[in-house]
């Protein structure tokens, strides 16, 4: 009798932990659709500049948590409903699709802490090669298009400048940041500090969210090992 009762008080907390899990993985599809579609974020991938196109790194743990998040629930969804019927094959393809997915959020937080500083640095050097052109006096064929890239940078995360700028820039920057008077420029942010500044936060972001979504799925599987134990010593009658 009691080892039944202790077997109902896992389920239902394997219940509420699935539940939970479910929500968790609508809240990350959500933020991960927030995070593809923010407007700084793709105002700037969406760029071209000589025919290459703005580096879409960023992108690639986007999609990494759209496919999480998905995948949550609707393993939220089998486990939760394993749990109430108390069936030891959906709870076991619970456990083996919780492994599966721990494994890869692991493999996504190595790759993200590798690649952390590679975000940034790409648009960076994106945004270097539009500023050489833009400031180039002999007027190359690409120097309005190079204009046009700066100004979306400018415009989106408010800055101007490297940080480093060279006398010719300040010579121009009338036209490359024409809503910031001189006083202003002196005042703003340089664009490569805005760029590490706004990845930072948005890898932040995500990497807080493996992490509560980790510590989530080590409390699943420990429930569903308990559980599943506890409905196979069960006596049956």
């Amino acid at each position: 009798m009691a080892v039944t009762g202790c077997t109902q008080c896992i389920k239902y907390m394997l219940f509420f932990f699935n539940f939970i899990f479910w929500l968790a993985g609508g809240v990350i599809l959500g933020v991960a659709l927030w995070l593809r579609h923010d407007s700084q974020t793709s105002n700037l991938l969406i760029l071209q500049f000589e025919g290459q196109q703005a580096p879409g790194t960023f992108y690639i743990s986007v999609y990494i948590l759209i496919a999480v998040g998905a995948v949550m629930m609707l393993v939220g969804f089998l486990g939760c409903y394993g749990a109430i019927q108390e069936s030891q094959c959906l709870l076991g393809t619970f456990f083996f699709f919780l492994v599966i997915l721990f494994a890869c959020e692991v493999a996504a937080a190595i790759w993200g802490f590798m690649n952390r500083d590679t975000i940034s640095k790409e648009l960076i050097n994106f945004y270097d090669s539009a500023y050489i052109k833009a400031v180039d006096v002999s007027g190359s064929p690409s120097k309005d298009a190079a204009i046009k890239v700066l100004d979306v940078f400018h415009t989106t995360l408010d800055c101007c400048g490297k940080g480093d700028d060279t006398a010719l820039f300040k010579q121009v920057v009338g036209s490359l940041c024409p809503r910031k008077s001189p006083e202003d420029f002196l005042k703003s942010q340089s664009c490569h500090d805005k760029l590490i500044e706004l990845f930072s936060e948005k890898l932040y972001l995500i990497g807080l969210a493996a992490l509560v979504v980790a510590v989530i799925m080590i409390f699943e599987m420990i429930f569903t090992m308990v559980l599943c134990c506890g409905i196979h010593n069960a006596p049956a009658y």
